[in-house]
């Protein structure tokens, strides 16, 4: 949310909160929910998808910019890597884990497949060479969109617990994962909007079970 904020180019205020000791105001807007919620005209939003569709109908063109991808597989695309990636860095059990590595790997891989895939703008009628692997530097495109906020936080989590709890890491083969990871860390946005790796690591210490 803080990426679509800051690409829309909307000016905010950042104030943390202790989760523990919520101040009354927080629980008075939205009882008994945790951040992020929005609230607009006594309506409040809670889930995250609710509020990425909130914004952009909100803050829209010509004063915000439009963020919504223009090809649909771009939202779908490594919706699942997240889901694979909690089943396996849940796990306790020695005798499933490479089975549950091997679903994550299938996501991953799946998701290489698409940002390697040209689309369908790459690939001019006209031209003599036939372009097989796209050099786009994001999900849909060269500009960061809805798909890339809800997915890249989502991708760095897993590379840096993935790496702390498991000693796993993004096969060196799947080059159109590392060159869109690598074309996010050089955005501000994104690097600026992301928490530290110590914080990560630190907030899955009770989430990232221990092998028996």
């Amino acid at each position: 949310l803080f990426m679509i904020l800051w690409l829309k180019g909307v000016i905010f205020n950042v104030t943390t909160v202790d989760l523990k000791r919520k101040p009354a105001d927080l629980q008075k807007l939205a009882p008994g929910t945790n951040p992020p919620f929005i609230t607009f005209d006594g309506d409040v939003k809670i889930d995250v998808n609710k509020i990425e569709e909130f914004l952009e109908e909100k803050l829209a063109p010509p004063r915000y910019a439009k963020l919504a991808p223009i090809h649909t597989e771009s939202y779908s695309a490594g919706n699942d890597v997240f889901a694979k990636f909690s089943a396996f860095i849940k796990n306790t059990r020695e005798d499933v884990n490479e089975h549950l590595e091997k679903t994550l790997l299938k996501a991953l891989n799946k998701l290489n497949i698409y940002l390697n895939t040209p689309l369908p703008e790459e690939i001019d009628a006209n031209s003599t060479e036939d372009i097989t692997v796209s050099t786009r530097k994001f999900l849909d495109g060269d500009e960061l969109t809805l798909a890339d906020c809800n997915l890249l936080p989502k991708l760095h989590i897993i590379k840096v617990v993935a790496k702390k709890f498991r000693n796993f890491e993004f096969p060196s083969e799947m080059t159109g994962i590392w060159r869109y990871l690598n074309n996010a860390y050089d955005r501000d946005e994104f690097i600026n909007t992301c928490p530290a790796d110590r914080e990560i690591e630190y907030a899955y210490l009770d989430v990232a079970k221990r092998m028996k």
